[in-house]
């Protein structure tokens, strides 16, 4: 007697996705029971407001009788997690179900609320994984696309309220490559660069952002008996575009600008379908000029972006540095 093979594909994705839904049911629970707890220690805080170190007492106090019975999970400063999380959250109906507990004590560890706001919204848009959240919090994710584009469109692309009109409103700049195990005090050619994108294609793909797929490496294009290889070209779902990267290990020069323009008008002209948004190209380099970048292309276009790339995270001292010259260059600043 025949059997359909594919009855057992589809009964072991179904026992598959019933799996996922239970553990993700019992997270959620999970999540919700600590929400509930900081929200009745932050009531019996309250009552004691009055009376001076009565908060940390409650905490210290309820970790003695909970933690002998309930376990590490129960400790002073998980109590204190609690509590921060339900004062953070306070509607408990606004919980997103997409979100572990793990994802949560990340995004208390922000400080701010247009930080929560963006990774939530772009945690639950990409599927985000705990790992992927942590490292694009420790990448400034939100603070490098600040750079370039204000605030509330960042925001509003994040939550799908609007796509992105430009491409450097999703471009970064810089670019960090850490997941690429490179150090930064060796030299490398860019096939060797190239070679590790490949290799790690899924977090090079995170880095680039929402809407990246891959097309091709090392593309060949005949001109007029000619040919050249483009390194890298992806597709942006969101621009509706190709977009072509040349990847430079030296400081970038008018040249280099210069060839990564003649691939984009070879896509423009003879790839792009009627229907699509002209080709973007990113120069990833090394290092850059912003001035030579701005004199050597035309006033105003948006088709080329030059992105400095980096092997490595800031450190926490680089952050501020960072930040700090960010505020002394806001309009108004005289300090």
């Amino acid at each position: 007697m025949f059997v359909n093979h594919s009855i057992i594909a589809d009964i072991k994705a179904i026992i598959s996705q019933s799996k996922d839904n239970a553990i993700r049911t019992v997270d959620h629970q999970r999540t919700l029971m600590y929400w509930h707890i900081g929200k009745r220690i932050f009531e019996e805080e309250q009552q004691g407001k009055d009376r001076a170190g009565y908060g940390t007492y409650l905490i210290k106090y309820l970790s003695e009788q909970l933690q002998p019975e309930f376990g590490s999970g129960f400790s002073p400063r998980q109590l204190e997690r609690y509590r921060q999380f339900y004062r953070t959250f306070p509607i408990a109906s606004t919980l997103w179900t997409q979100l572990s507990w793990s994802h949560y004590k990340l995004l208390l560890s922000l400080g701010t609320e247009d930080q929560r706001k963006f990774y939530i919204a772009e945690t639950i848009n990409n599927n985000w994984t705990v790992r992927q959240l942590e490292r694009q919090i420790n990448s400034n994710l939100f603070e490098r696309l600040l750079l370039s584009n204000d605030k509330e469109s960042v925001l509003a692309i994040a939550r799908k309220e609007k796509l992105p009109s430009d491409a450097k409103e999703i471009i970064k700049d810089p670019m960090l490559l850490e997941f690429l195990g490179l150090k930064m005090e060796a030299s490398y050619y860019e096939k060797d660069l190239e070679g590790k994108i490949i290799t790690h294609l899924q977090d090079f793909l995170l880095e680039l952002g929402n809407g990246f797929s891959f097309v091709a490496r090392q593309k060949r294009l005949h001109i007029e008996g000619d040919e050249f290889f483009v390194d890298l070209v992806f597709y942006n779902r969101l621009l509706q575009c190709f977009v072509i990267m040349e990847i430079k290990t030296h400081k970038l020069t008018h040249q280099d600008i210069g060839q990564l323009q003649m691939y984009v008008n070879y896509y423009d002209r003879v790839e792009k379908l009627m229907h699509e948004n002209p080709t973007i190209g990113i120069l990833m380099c090394a290092n850059k000029n912003d001035s030579m970048v701005k004199f050597s292309l035309p006033e105003g276009q948006k088709q080329i972006i030059a992105s400095q790339y980096k092997l490595y995270l800031p450190s926490e001292q680089q952050l501020l540095e960072e930040v700090n010259k960010e505020l002394h260059n806001f309009p108004g600043n005289d300090h």
